[in-house]
């Protein structure tokens, strides 16, 4: 029998090794509720607006797509039996992950404390408390 205390779970990631814990715990009560995770990744729009006119903004973007298919890669080997659904979202990525939140009625948003730096950036401690004022769950924050 299952708990579904935790029915749907988002992972939010940005393919980075200090996402690695969030991941990991994300998926340990993924497996002892018997849940389905929601992986998520978010491609910050905003650092477009920031970069340089000489970097092809199509190339930056298959760089990010890339990046996203090889966090969703290892959400899936880490995972075993537990169900991943994957998803690359576009924006702010706070409101894009309260967004998808309350669309899919997640029960649980799992995050890291912070991310990549510099302009690979995406999930921050800005975002990641961000997404505490606004989510429309639980919101587990992962060191």
């Amino acid at each position: 029998m299952t708990n579904m205390l935790f029915g749907r779970i988002l992972v939010a990631t940005d393919g980075s090794e200090k996402n690695r814990a969030a991941l990991d715990e994300g998926i340990n009560i993924a497996h002892a509720c018997g849940s389905v995770i929601y992986a998520v990744y978010v491609i910050d729009t905003g650092t477009f607006s920031s970069m340089s006119g000489d970097i092809p903004l199509g190339d930056t973007y298959r760089v990010f797509q890339a990046e996203a298919e090889q966090a969703f890669t290892r959400i899936k080997s880490l995972a075993g039996d537990v169900k991943v659904e994957t998803l690359i979202l576009e924006g702010h990525p706070a409101a894009e992950i309260v967004k998808f939140a309350k669309a899919k009625k997640i029960d649980l948003i799992v995050i890291g404390t912070q991310g990549k730096k510099g302009l690979e950036r995406l999930l921050l401690g800005s975002v990641a408390e961000e997404i505490i004022r606004s989510a429309p769950c639980k919101v587990l924050v992962v060191k």
